[in-house]
C-alpha cells in the first residue's frame, strides 16, 4: 500500500473512524515487526516471541494514543518506535532495580522479553542520553528516534520535520558523535 494510503487511514482515524485504524494495523505490522526486531538485534534467535510481545504492547499503546494527530506515515512509525523504546528502558530499568534490591520480581513482559543483563545497562544508558540530548538539542533527538528507531530514511525524516536533507545529515552526523562520546563515558554502559 502507498504511502498516501497509510496517511490517509491515519487521517481517518483522526476524525475518529475506528475502521481505519482496524485497516491500518495490518497495513503497517511489517514495519513494527522490523522497528521490534531492530530495538531487540543480538538476542537469541529463539526468542522471536520477544518482538511479537514488544508489537502488542506498543500496539496497546498506539491506539490509547487520544490526542495524537497523525501527520504521515513517517509520523506514525516515529511515535511507534518511541513507544517501543520506552516500554523496554522501563523495562531494563525495572530489572536493574530488581537486581540492585536483591529481589526478582514478576514483570509484565518478563515472560517473553529477556533481555541479557548488559544490553539493559546499554539501553538504559542510550536513554538517558537521548534524554540529555533531547534537553540540549531537540531536533537531532528526534533525527535520531526516526531514523535508528523507525527505520525512516533520510529523506523520509526531512520530510517528516520539514528540514533539507543536508540538515538532517548534518544533525544525524553531530546527533551520533555526541551520543557514542555519552554512551562511552555513561557509568551504566562501563558496569
Amino acid at each position: 500500500m502507498a504511502e498516501e494510503d497509510i496517511t490517509q487511514l491515519l487521517a481517518n482515524w483522526n476524525k475518529g473512524d475506528e475502521s481505519a485504524r482496524d485497516k491500518l494495523i495490518p497495513l503497517v505490522a511489517h514495519e513494527l515487526k522490523r522497528i521490534a526486531n531492530r530495538y531487540l538485534f543480538g538476542e537469541r534467535q529463539e526468542h522471536t516471541l520477544q518482538a511479537t510481545a514488544l508489537i502488542n504492547e506498543a500496539y496497546i499503546r498506539l491506539v490509547d494514543q487520544k490526542e495524537v494527530e497523525w501527520q504521515n506515515r513517517g509520523h506514525f512509525f516515529g511515535v511507534a518506535a518511541q513507544l517501543m523504546r520506552r516500554i523496554l528502558v522501563d523495562y531494563a530499568r525495572s530489572r536493574n532495580a530488581a537486581k540492585r534490591d536483591g529481589q526478582q520480581r514478576k514483570l509484565s513482559l518478563d515472560d517473553v522479553i529477556n533481555l541479557s543483563e548488559g544490553q539493559d545497562r546499554n539501553l538504559v544508558a542510550l536513554d538517558d542520553a537521548l534524554e540529555r540530548l533531547s534537553k540540549l538539542y531537540p531536533q537531532r533527538s528526534q533525527i535520531v528516534e526516526l531514523r535508528f528507531f523507525g527505520g525512516l530514511t533520510i529523506e523520509e525524516t526531512a520530510k517528516l520535520l520539514n528540514v533539507s536533507i543536508d540538515t538532517v545529515k548534518a544533525e544525524w552526523r553531530l546527533a551520533k558523535a555526541w551520543l557514542y562520546k555519552e554512551i562511552s563515558n555513561s557509568p551504566e554502559a562501563q558496569e
